[in-house]
């Protein structure tokens, strides 16, 4: 009898060994493609199961650009404006000129793309604001943007005496509606955490969850603190900030998160 109870504490030990094992954090990517397949292929080597819920689409615009002729740099604070140039045709006519960019992501596909002069500020608008004011640019610089802008480049640099000629050359549309898996994912808490890396996806994050009945447990990883802004006023309470703004920062809040939430489940 006393081997039979000790047989079954060891296979109990075993199963709950094996349950350990198979817990697996889901994470939200709310990100517009391509970016967002980016995201969760290195969620998927921290062993965390993303789940692609793209909160907004990027669109071309056919905006007429001016020459490149006479401007001292190109200043760039989204990848998808520079994929809005290739996409157009239009890429060539600029990558003689320095490009600024906002962070090492959007740096890395100009350099991919043909830029041979990138400098990155490594953060937000406003980083990339002080690199361009102590830059020494002898001209205007050229800033191909979204159609809605987060951040006004050209307010911050005024006083600096640097001209910037803002183009619009895509737009974004946030989603309408949550995919009915992701919806039901959420509803029935087996959805841990969101990622959120602009304050136009968290704004459409909490529009279309405002009906979600417990905000208490899922995790919103935030780039940012503009980011969280929105879903901290929806009354979302686990909101965690990155340490700076950079893909790098992320991946390691959604470390932390996932190693924390792990903990929980096994006690």
């Amino acid at each position: 009898m006393a081997k039979s109870s000790a047989t079954r504490r060891v296979q109990t030990s075993s199963n709950c060994s094996r349950h350990k094992q198979a817990i697996m954090v889901r994470m939200l990517v709310t990100r517009p493609e391509p970016d967002a397949s980016e995201t969760a292929a290195r969620l998927s080597a921290l062993d965390i199961e993303a789940v692609v819920e793209p909160l907004l689409s990027v669109e071309t615009l056919p905006t007429t650009l001016p020459d490149a002729t006479g401007f001292a740099a190109l200043a760039v604070t989204s990848a998808n404006a520079l994929r809005a140039l290739d996409a157009r045709g239009e890429l060539g006519r600029f990558t003689r000129l320095p490009v600024f960019t906002v962070g090492d992501r959007t740096a890395a596909l100009a350099r991919r793309l043909g830029f041979a002069r990138v400098t990155s500020a490594g953060g937000n608008v406003e980083d990339l604001a002080r690199l361009l004011a102590r830059s020494g640019l002898a001209g205007p610089v050229l800033y191909p943007a979204a159609r809605q802008l987060a951040g006004d480049l050209g307010k911050a640099l005024a006083p600096h005496g640097i001209m910037v000629i803002t183009a619009p050359v895509y737009a974004m549309h946030s989603a309408t509606a949550l995919s009915a898996a992701t919806r039901q994912g959420l509803d029935e808490g087996e959805i841990d955490a969101g990622l959120f890396y602009s304050r136009r996806t968290a704004e459409t994050f909490a529009g279309l969850a405002h009906g979600l009945g417990d905000k208490s447990k899922l995790g919103m990883l935030c780039l940012s603190e503009a980011v969280a802004e929105p879903l901290i006023a929806a009354h979302f309470v686990r909101v965690s900030l990155a340490d700076h703004a950079s893909e790098e920062a992320m991946m390691g809040l959604a470390l932390s998160f996932a190693r924390e939430q792990k903990m929980g489940m096994i006690h």
